[in-house]
């Protein structure tokens, strides 16, 4: 609603006028400033840092924000000779360059790095909200009329995704192909040797078994692929078949378990790769190696790769660790398919749903073609493009309403 929008900006501004610069002081050498704003908050920004992160015209493009000179550029014994604070702002003037450069109070501490980094291995970040099999899907469902014509529902939408990993549309026209349509979005289709889009409904002799009636494992798409794709559409066109609900889980949270459970174990599958292999035609052969649960080097929870069908020889963990990796990887399977972490339903035609393919598993129960029919088409689509998109219709919401 345009009242809670209203809100939220003012929040936002609430929490600026809050968090005022209050001083700011350099080292004896300038090689280091402290800042400290009126709520108490302190951080200290090295002197090249602040150089090379200079938001003037001949630092940034004022079209792109674009660094338009490169750290060569700046002299290795650049230090702050002097600074001032006027309107919230620093005002920072460098040498040898004599350069002047002003930061706002906000921009310094939405990228301040002086802060603890205690913290633990696994770690996800603040926008993420994990879920178990109680998550209520209506919370990230839909409509392809508001999406398309409202641009706050799209952004709320999106906005989901981001945070759950996974959303839904329903009321979307039952056509071939109208799966391009959600992907265009806030973004592009990636095209595969799959093609543009693919038929997900029963085949003879399929190159992929999720082109059969069976149940399918919970699991993350094209684990073989490198990268994989971070976004995965999959819309109903006919679901008459009994059977062959749709299922989620969120990776991120399988993985948070397993470690509370196992933290050894959680380790062993986030030190070491596993391999995962795709030979589904004679002109096809994709191969990666990557750990099961990614880590970034600061030890945030960043990626799941959980295919039973596409998982190789696992041959780059040692032997006096196997037995332990295998049953990590085993737990990790047993977590995946407890009741307790899947969220179900059963798409309709002119339904779809969207999953953050890097953490949200997907799969089915299993349906019989006798007496009904299974027609999913799905596409593949990358998260940067419906990030991006949602930080704009982000900023452009909260324009408006100022």
């Amino acid at each position: 609603a345009w009242w809670s929008v209203a809100i939220m900006a003012s929040l936002k501004r609430w929490r600026t006028l809050m968090k005022r610069l209050m001083s700011a002081e350099k080292s004896d050498d300038g090689l280091v400033f402290s800042v400290s704003w009126e709520d108490g908050f302190k951080a200290r920004f090295h002197a090249i840092w602040l150089r090379d992160n200079a938001l003037d015209p001949e630092t940034r493009s004022a079209g792109n924000a674009q660094r338009l000179i490169t750290l060569s550029d700046i002299p290795p014994d650049t230090v702050i000779a002097d600074a001032a604070i006027a309107a919230d702002t620093l005002s920072v003037r460098f040498a040898p360059e004599n350069k002047q450069v002003e930061f706002p109070g906000q921009w310094l501490r939405d990228h301040a790095y002086d802060v603890s980094a205690g913290r633990a291995r696994g770690w996800t970040a603040p926008y993420i909200a994990i879920w178990d099999s109680g998550f209520d899907v209506a919370n990230v469902t839909g409509t392809h009329e508001t999406v398309q014509h409202d641009a706050i529902a799209l952004k709320d939408w999106l906005a989901g995704v981001r945070r759950h990993g996974f959303a839904k549309l329903t009321g979307g026209p039952v056509a071939s192909g109208a799966l391009v349509d959600v992907a265009a979005l806030f973004g592009y289709v990636r095209e595969t040797n799959y093609g543009k889009w693919f038929e997900v409904r029963t085949e003879v002799n399929p190159a992929n078994l999720a082109y059969t009636g069976l149940g399918l494992q919970a699991h993350t798409d094209n684990p073989y692929r490198d990268p994989v794709p971070t976004l995965q559409i999959l819309y109903c066109l006919e679901n008459s078949a009994a059977g062959g609900d749709s299922q989620v889980v969120d990776g991120f949270a399988a993985a948070r378990r397993l470690c509370a459970e196992n933290p050894h174990g959680f380790e062993l599958l986030t030190r070491y790769c596993a391999r995962f292999e795709y030979r589904g035609t004679g002109d096809v052969h994709l191969a990666s190696r990557k750990p099961m649960i990614e880590l970034s080097p600061d030890g945030e929870l960043t990626a799941i790769r959980f295919n039973n069908r596409s998982t190789a020889a696992i041959t780059d963990v040692p032997f006096d660790d196997m037995a332990d990796y295998y049953a990590a990887y085993r737990r990790l399977g047993e977590i995946i398919d407890d009741p307790a972490m899947a969220v179900g339903f059963k798409l309709e035609p002119g339904e779809c749903f969207i999953v953050d393919n890097t953490r949200v598993l997907h799969g089915r129960t299993g349906y019989a073609d006798s007496g009904g029919s299974r027609w999913l088409q799905g596409c593949y689509a990358d998260r940067d493009g419906l990030l991006s998109t949602l930080s704009v219709l982000e900023d452009n919401t909260l324009v408006n309403v100022a």
